[in-house]
């Protein structure tokens, strides 16, 4: 009987020998191994416990959880063995036991041909028992193996071998928990690096807008003011949103016999719609004004041309258009015709009433029966004329300037500012009188929350004059946020 208990340890032995790895079997269970994402994580206690519950209930020095490497066997916990974390697969005993699809136990590993060659059982350690079950997945690939180990020999019964196979399936439900959170934690990281993209990706196109929108904005008004002689022209515009196109527009340009034409106006709405209706509207004005002396006629050129084009749909606009003409006495005549615009204001120095100094009267310029433009068909505009003298001044607007909020929550209103441009120096100039009209704006607690185009002319008196090197003409931000000149 002795001789053929070592017969039959000898065949399965023999029979080990014979287990080598099947090429398509071992490229699976190797990705099942990358799958757990498992090999060279730090200790954790789940594994250590298994490996020292099986050290107890098999009364064994060592116990251990390794995983199944290529080339290696790497220890995920090790009870009783200090100062290994890995050992090569070949000679190996947990490699020999993942070939297999029960546990495997060795009573003598110097009588095993497989085993004896191990650097357990060579080793300082002199490992002599050694029985291991497969950590085997639900789609049948074994991942490693829960060993126990003894420098004695020894046999195990069949319910201590399912014992370890129990430990094994443990292990393995440990693994399946650990992947579970691992792919939750990789899902948020996902989604939050996806988050974190499309707000990079917002950003950029908020800034690309803003861009787009600040550059379209400058085409649609002109860079700076020309020099018109013996006249100062000053301009603002502020822009409520940096990413949206606003309507405002203004433009001053010269016609023939010495004349100079200038128009102010509001677009209903924002957006490129808007902004198509803009670039209209200012084709339109110029050209229609070398055609005409009438800036009566040039706004019912912009009616008909607004109401005729498909794309302005029910878009309509507010402005003003003028001619100026040079006056042999000084200034200029200044013929003014409106369709639906805000009034503009004449500033002129009064007689200084007794015992006061001299201040501005401020006289508001809105000729009666001036319609919407491009709203009704036949629509009527009218107009005025003016004498702009020197010491004299003309502010143009739009809305957003009279319906910026105050600080008590109402609107500035036409009384609001006409009392600011009141107290306004005797012959303000048109540049004077654009900066102080923007520190207004600055200075008001929300500020201007629609967009405001500011467009003033001056006419110098001789002193003025005398003491300025040329007519001057500036030019404020036609596009950023109020208060950045240029």
């Amino acid at each position: 009987m002795p001789e053929q208990a070592a017969a039959s340890e000898d065949g399965a032995a023999d029979k080990r020998l014979h287990l080598v790895p099947d090429e398509v079997v071992e490229v699976g269970r190797m990705e099942a191994v990358r799958r757990y994402d498992i090999l060279d994580t730090p200790p954790d206690g789940a594994f250590d416990r298994v490996a020292a519950l099986a050290a107890r209930l098999f009364d064994v020095p060592v116990a251990t959880v390794t995983i199944v490497d290529e080339d290696r066997i790497w220890f995920k916990a090790a009870h009783g063995l200090d100062g290994v974390s890995e050992i090569g697969r070949d000679p190996g005993l947990c490699g020999s036991a993942v070939l297999r699809d029960d546990a495997l136990v060795i009573p003598d590993t110097l009588l095993d041909d497989v085993a004896c060659g191990n650097p357990l059982v060579t080793g300082p350690l002199g490992v002599r028992f050694y029985a291991a079950a497969p950590i085997t997945t639900a789609d049948g690939h074994k991942l490693g193996t829960v060993n126990v180990l003894d420098t004695k020999p020894r046999s195990i019964t069949a319910e201590q071998t399912a014992t370890l196979t129990d430990l094994a399936a443990i292990v393995l439900d440990e693994m399946e928990l650990r992947l579970s959170a691992l792919r939750t934690v990789r899902q948020e990281q996902r989604v939050a690096e996806a988050e974190r993209a499309a707000r990079e990706q917002a950003e950029r196109d908020k800034a690309a807008i803003a861009s787009f929108a600040s550059t379209l904005q400058r085409t649609l008004l002109p860079p700076t003011l020309p020099t018109v002689p013996g006249l100062e022209l000053a301009c603002h515009y502020h822009t409520a949103s940096a990413h949206q196109v606003g309507g405002d527009f203004y433009d001053v340009f010269p016609l023939s016999a010495g004349k100079w034409g200038l128009f102010l106006g509001d677009v209903c709405g924002k957006g490129a719609e808007a902004a198509t209706i803009t670039s209209l509207a200012r084709y339109t004005l110029r050209a229609s004004a070398q055609h005409t002396d009438d800036p009566v006629a040039v706004l019912e050129a912009l009616n008909s041309a607004l109401l005729a084009d498909v794309l302005a749909g029910s878009r309509f606009c507010t402005a003003f258009f003028a001619t100026l003409t040079p006056d042999a006495a000084g200034g200029f005549v200044v013929e003014l015709a409106t369709g639906g615009h805000p009034p503009a204001y004449h500033l002129s120095p009064a007689p200084p009433e007794a015992g006061s100094a001299t201040h501005t009267r401020v006289e508001a310029v809105h000729p009666k029966g001036g319609m919407l433009i491009g709203a009704f068909p036949g629509a009527r505009f009218a107009s005025t004329t003016l004498h702009l003298a020197p010491g004299q001044a003309l502010l143009l607007y739009t809305d957003g300037l009279t319906e910026a909020h105050t600080g008590n929550g109402t609107m500035l209103g036409d009384e609001g500012l006409t009392a600011f441009l009141t107290a306004r120096p005797a012959s303000c100039g048109a540049a004077q009188l654009i900066q102080d009209t923007v520190a207004l704006l600055e200075a008001l607690p929300e500020g201007a929350s629609d967009d405001v185009a500011l467009l003033a002319l001056s006419v110098p008196t001789p002193d003025q004059a005398a003491a300025a090197t040329g007519a001057a003409s500036t030019a404020y931000t036609a596009a950023a946020p109020a208060g950045e000149e240029h």
